[in-house]
């Protein structure tokens, strides 16, 4: 047999992964993958080296996020895949579609002390919906189309594919390799006519009603037939956090400065695409009316009832049931009144919230407080950008003040709470940009805590010429940290490890300076002339990232709420 007639594994696995629509690798190569990384390139994949495999693990479910098809991760053996199994359970548990392809021990090698020797099979299970090793090259394309098909059908989650040293290397006749074609597009699931009926029924007769527009909204693409919903019928809307940019957040009927009063009196609610789970405060009291009737929509029958149970189920895509509503509802000529008691409480609740947010926002005093520094973001940045933020205030408080006009635009901690994510979201977005959306800009907002899980990345963004502009938010801390008068005096004591607040940092930190790595100046801002001149410079750069430090007061905090925003356990 000829050399022609023969292929290795690395060879299949590379085009059997072009060929399920793969087109994105994000990784860190080493024994056993490094030819199966130059595979990956001659077959025509894009291949981002990174600095970490939880950045790569986070960069490729963003790209599945975004092009509904998923993103490869590729590691090494045992810690390389240990390292990504954060971002794996953040995919997982934020539904995003995700491969993970990991490289392991030679198989003739395991029982005997193997280099990097790992039950990689059965560590990633917990994390995925898929876990398999391929038992020969052969059957390779198999398993590279379930593992697509299973990350991106039902509820988007994660893959994960094994592949031992030996079996890359192997060689087999090409005629024995059993390709596949291409996974289609998952099928649509069709709502019930009559729960279609029911939920039109109930949205009728309420008088508080209220929709919550989850991330799986912005998912479905169903941004158009949800802005009809909401603004045919005067419906008062509520985005969670990723379903921001679904209907514009500067809609009229946006009612997320009243967020607490929207959940606790509304006595109808529309999921669409939105989970009970801690965002949402599980759907009960008191954050919510004990008797609210929930009409829940949802890709995932299992999600159904989850928490409390819903007055209406419906397991349907998100687009073909909200136009099915749409249609139910306008043939009975229906629509609510804008001038109705509910809609004069929750504007003179918002009336009352936006006074008290430009009360802080007027309030430029160095040092910065959060709400100055995230309104004059605000005011600079494109309106249509991608905007990345992770941080503990830093993120809660951006979801109110940095605004989405477009579904998919904002790319934050999630349901999993993950810290870190930051750059590798923004890497991913900036390269989905280039290819989807030539000239739109990523505004990666950071904590000064959150940037240091992942801050190398910023090497990763100059090597690939991705133009995204961070901006940490410094605090000196995690939640708050201290002034530079205190954090000398700590220092001066005997033993720092015991009177160093757990939650502080060193004070006055120029991150900025990482750029000197690339010859770049970077920005330190201590006041808003300094911030906005710092971002239009940051904007005309179009081949580089670029830092904005912005020091804050280190005891700034969100403002007074009803309710603490995590609902606290009563056990």
């Amino acid at each position: 047999m000829s050399a022609e007639d023969e292929v290795n594994g690395n060879k299949i696995l590379a085009e059997s992964l072009l060929a399920q629509g793969v087109k994105y690798v994000f990784g860190i190569v080493g024994i056993p993958v490094i030819e199966l990384s130059l595979a990956m390139q001659q077959a025509g994949l894009h291949f981002v080296g990174m600095r970490n495999e939880q950045a790569a693990c986070y960069a490729a479910q963003t790209i599945g996020y975004l092009t509904k098809r998923p993103g490869v991760c590729l590691v090494v053996s045992g810690p390389g895949l240990l390292h990504a199994l954060g971002g794996m359970a953040n995919a997982q548990i934020n539904c995003w579609p995700l491969l993970v392809i990991g490289g392991s021990c030679a198989q003739d090698h395991e029982g005997i002390g193997g280099f990097q020797e790992c039950s990689q099979v059965d560590l990633a299970r917990p994390y995925c919906k898929y876990s398999a090793r391929p038992p020969g090259p052969t059957l390779i394309p198999t398993h590279v189309e379930k593992a697509v098909r299973l990350s991106i059908y039902g509820r988007p989650g994660v893959s994960y594919l094994d592949f031992p040293g030996n079996l890359l290397a192997q060689q087999v006749a090409s005629s024995k390799v059993v390709y596949t074609a291409i996974c289609p597009d998952p099928p649509l699931a069709w709502p019930d006519p009559a729960l279609v009926r029911q939920a039109a029924n109930l949205i009728m007769t309420a008088k508080r009603p209220l929709v919550i527009v989850g991330k799986g909204a912005a998912y479905a693409g169903a941004e158009g037939v949800v802005r009809d919903l909401v603004r045919t019928f005067n419906l008062p809307f509520l985005p969670t956090p990723m379903g921001k940019g679904v209907v514009d957040d500067n809609d009229i009927y946006c009612v997320s400065a009243a967020r607490t009063t929207a959940l606790q009196h509304a006595d109808t609610i529309l999921l669409l695409g939105a989970r009970l789970n801690w965002i949402l405060h599980f759907g009960r009291p008191p954050r919510f009316d004990p008797n609210v009737k929930i009409i829940q929509v949802d890709i995932c029958a299992e999600e159904l009832h989850n928490s409390i149970p819903a007055k209406v189920a419906i397991h349907a895509d998100i687009g073909i049931f909200t136009r099915q509503l749409v249609l139910r509802l306008a043939s009975q000529a229906w629509g609510f009144l804008s001038v109705s008691a509910w809609w004069g409480q929750l504007n003179s609740k918002i009336d009352k919230n936006k006074a008290n947010i430009m009360k802080m926002i007027q309030d430029t005093r160095k040092p910065l407080n959060y709400y100055t520094t995230l309104h004059y973001i605000q005011e600079t940045i494109p309106k249509d950008c991608i905007i990345v933020s992770e941080g503990a205030n830093t993120m809660d408080i951006g979801r109110s003040i940095l605004l989405n006009r477009l579904p998919k635009h904002r790319l934050d901690a999630g349901t999993f709470g993950t810290m870190g994510v930051g750059p590798g979201f923004a890497i991913a977005a900036a390269l989905w940009c280039q290819v989807y959306a030539p000239g739109k800009r990523v505004i990666c907002v950071e904590g000064d805590s959150a940037f240091g899980f992942s801050g190398m990345e910023v090497e990763t963004m100059f090597r690939y010429k991705l133009p995204i502009i961070i901006i940490i938010v410094n605090n000196n801390g995690i939640y708050g940290g201290c002034d530079e008068e205190t954090f000398q005096s700590i220092r001066e004591e005997g033993e720092v490890t015991k009177v160093t607040p757990p939650t502080s940092l060193s004070t006055n930190v120029h991150y900025e300076r990482m750029m000197d790595m690339f010859n770049i100046k970077g920005h330190f801002c201590i006041d808003i002339p300094q911030l906005q001149d710092a971002l239009e410079q940051s904007l005309q750069v179009k081949d580089a990232p670029t830092i904005i430090n912005v020091m804050i007061n280190p005891s700034a905090d969100r403002m007074p709420q009803d309710f603490a925003w995590l609902t606290e356990s009563k056990l």
